[in-house]
């Protein structure tokens, strides 16, 4: 790991609030998707936590390519308590908001009293920032404290995001993708793309991502499978997180196995680390999918 900066350190966070040390922290507690961004720029969590979708043990579809092994898991929602935090020493915590500044995962009072014993970051993921921008709020955070994403992550990122807008270009990229998160037996939510900043990037790239029926949900249509099968996609990115309903409550649905016949079926995770290597990485499975459909 890089030398880090011995001078004070500050940082502005995306409630416009100033956190600031005597010395770049060392110590940092994440929520999941924040620690798999941070450890891919090279910086090893002490601990981390989930969200109220999240249990007793970390979710490993969120966790990128940290070493759970060797990270400790402090509980999710209503679970992490300010004791389990603070027990790990952290001189940095760095948490998530979709918006409003409101801390993702974390009880108020437990965020409230967090912050009047270590500085808390707060990075905005939701809808009204883009992919890139999201990367580049992560990428600015770990400057801060001494680190940078590898020249090489960058050259593949820039090469997938290539060879992904090429293929749409082609008949090969007239695929369309539909996301979804299975609800059960009987329902589905079906992501509406200009919602989600991999989604987003998707369409940016030229990728025909599908858009599900008009509806009351901001970020999702809940409908049944038969909705998804209307919409006859070629790629399904179908959330992976273990909040999910697993295949078992779902497989048996007559409309999921004509999708499932159809389509190209690929894991998604919504929560994607904010780096170079996670975002190239899910440029290029979509790529592979649709040159195998070729």
């Amino acid at each position: 790991m890089d030398e880090r900066s011995t001078t004070a350190w500050e940082f502005t966070d995306d409630r416009g609030h100033l956190a600031a040390a005597p010395e770049p922290p060392s110590r940092v507690v994440a929520y999941i998707q924040a620690g798999a961004s941070l450890w891919d720029l090279g910086i090893r969590p002490v601990g981390v936590f989930g969200s109220y979708h999240d249990g007793a043990r970390p979710d490993r579809a969120k966790s990128g390519a940290l070493p759970l092994d060797d990270v400790a898991y402090l509980g999710a929602g209503a679970g992490l308590g300010l004791d389990d935090v603070l027990a790990v020493r952290p001189d940095l915590v760095v948490a998530l908001t979709y918006g409003g500044g409101q801390v993702y995962g974390i009880e108020p009072d437990t965020a409230k009293h967090l912050e009047e014993h270590v500085p808390v970051v707060v990075i905005d993921v939701g809808q009204g920032r883009t992919l890139g921008g999201v990367r580049e709020r992560f990428a600015e955070l770990g400057r801060s404290l001494g680190l940078a994403e590898s020249p090489a992550a960058l050259m593949e990122l820039t090469r997938a995001e290539g060879e992904l807008a090429a293929l749409t270009e082609t008949a090969t990229g007239a695929a369309r993708v539909l996301a979804l998160s299975p609800g059960g037996s009987g329902s589905v939510h079906l992501a509406r793309p200009a919602k989600w900043p991999d989604l987003s990037a998707l369409t940016g790239l030229g990728v025909r991502t599908v858009e599900p029926p008009e509806g009351p949900g901001a970020n999702w249509h809940t409908g049944s499978w038969a909705d998804a099968d209307e919409l006859a996609p070629d790629i399904v990115l179908l959330d992976a997180r273990a909040n999910a309903a697993p295949g078992a409550e779902y497989g048996g649905d007559a409309h999921w196995a004509a999708v499932a016949e159809r389509a190209v079926v690929l894991p998604w995770n919504p929560e994607i680390p904010a780096s170079a290597a996670a975002h190239a990485a899910f440029f290029r499975q979509l790529a592979e999918a649709l040159r195998g459909r070729a």
